[in-house]
């Protein structure tokens, strides 16, 4: 019960102010105000973020400056390819030899896609995304209800020996043409929105896996291969709404179009068979314990350099769900900053200096690491060239 004095004070304030019924719809409306002026000022933030954005992609390079291909070396190079094509297929090479280089960092049998049997694993939901599914759990339960498969499609899982070739987005596959080399491989692995319409002499058309995030699924109904997968990386929480909505073909809400950095795909011409969720196991193995990256810390906004490239990410799935593993189009030149970034754009190899969420100086380490310890090859060879010492 009130005390004398509290119900005197209210009588009192009720009185010599407002009513009590007009008090409480202005604490009410003023409340609303409030909120409001918190959404107007995360909009405007999101805006200035956003045109920041626009402002680092719009430093193009000159594309006459693009390095001159020799002759010799794109014929080295598409003699190597075949060579790596021709050779035996190893069956389970790569695992061993990942679990050889990083002893008790790399799990032979994790499972690179998220199961509905997910809530058994517990490391799962150890970090936030894009480490773990921290806090998600329900989401991931909603979203796996809609996927009916998890795993390579069945002609690929039972061969006996598969390749899997990493296509990276780099400036070196300029004029390679190894295009007609990459559709051989069994499992071809693209990322974000790397195009193939236009580019094919250098970087085929064959797609088995688009592993990309919303903000990287191309906005071309073309870069869609028929039977391709379509594998997502959730990192954050508007993620699985996205993910959810084109999966049943639905329309993605407007407010929560306000909360990706750059537009992004609303249809996607894949059936619900065909999308993946890529196990955050892998980032996890591949940032805290093959890259070594130290534990996640929470910040207001974004990562600080401990989160691993898409591509990166990519070679470390595709040790686990092949026997062995080749790369094309990796490899930043960072001391030539004038230079075109990817195969099909103008952004410069300077953009690259101006990000911090990841750390391609240590990627590049670890990728030369494989390739000279023989576990991958490098096709194009932008991280080490292993064919560029013959002599033309």
């Amino acid at each position: 019960m009130l005390s004398e004095e509290t119900s005197g004070h209210m009588r009192k304030k009720c009185v010599s102010s407002l009513p009590c019924s007009d008090l409480a719809t202005h604490e009410d409306e003023k409340a609303k105000w409030v909120f409001k002026r918190h959404v107007v000022v995360v909009v405007i933030g999101l805006c200035f973020i956003y045109m920041i954005k626009l402002s680092f992609d719009s430093k193009d390079c000159d594309m006459t400056r693009i390095h001159y291909v020799n002759p010799a070396h794109v014929k080295r190079t598409q003699k190597y390819a075949e060579q790596v094509l021709q050779a035996q297929c190893r069956p389970s090479f790569v695992k061993k030899e990942m679990n050889r280089l990083f002893v008790e960092k790399y799990s032979m049998n994790a499972s690179p896609f998220i199961r509905k049997d997910i809530n058994a694993q517990e490391d799962v939901f150890k970090y936030e995304p894009p480490f773990g599914f921290h806090k998600f759990s329900e989401k991931l339960k909603d979203l796996l209800d809609l996927l009916p498969e998890y795993g390579l499609p069945e002609g690929l899982q039972s061969k006996h020996c598969k390749r899997c070739v990493v296509v990276g987005n780099g400036g070196v596959l300029h004029g390679l043409e190894l295009g007609y080399a990459l559709n051989q491989f069994d499992v071809v692995i693209r990322l974000n929105n790397a195009p193939v319409q236009g580019y094919t002499d250098d970087v085929g058309n064959k797609t088995t896996i688009r592993m990309t995030y919303p903000e990287g699924a191309p906005l071309s109904h073309h870069e869609y291969y028929p039977d391709g997968l379509f594998v997502a990386v959730l990192f954050k929480s508007v993620d699985f709404g996205w993910i959810q909505a084109v999966v049943k073909n639905e329309t993605l809400p407007l407010w929560m179009r306000l909360f990706f950095w750059k537009q992004v795909a609303e249809k996607i011409p894949v059936m619900p068979k065909q999308f993946r969720i890529l196990n955050p196991t892998i980032i996890k193995e591949t940032a805290l314990d093959i890259l070594e990256y130290p534990e996640p810390r929470p910040k207001f906004w974004g990562w600080d350099k401990n989160v691993p490239t898409i591509g990166v990410t990519a070679v470390v799935l595709a040790t686990h769900l092949c026997d062995e593993v080749s790369l094309a189009g990796f490899g930043y030149d960072l001391s030539q900053p004038n230079t075109p970034l990817h195969y099909y754009d103008n952004l410069c190899m300077a953009a690259m200096n101006g990000q911090t969420m990841h750390n391609v100086t240590t990627e590049t380490k670890f990728l030369q690491k494989l390739i000279k310890e023989g576990v991958v090859t490098d096709l194009s060879g932008g991280i080490f060239c292993t064919f560029c010492k013959t002599s033309s």
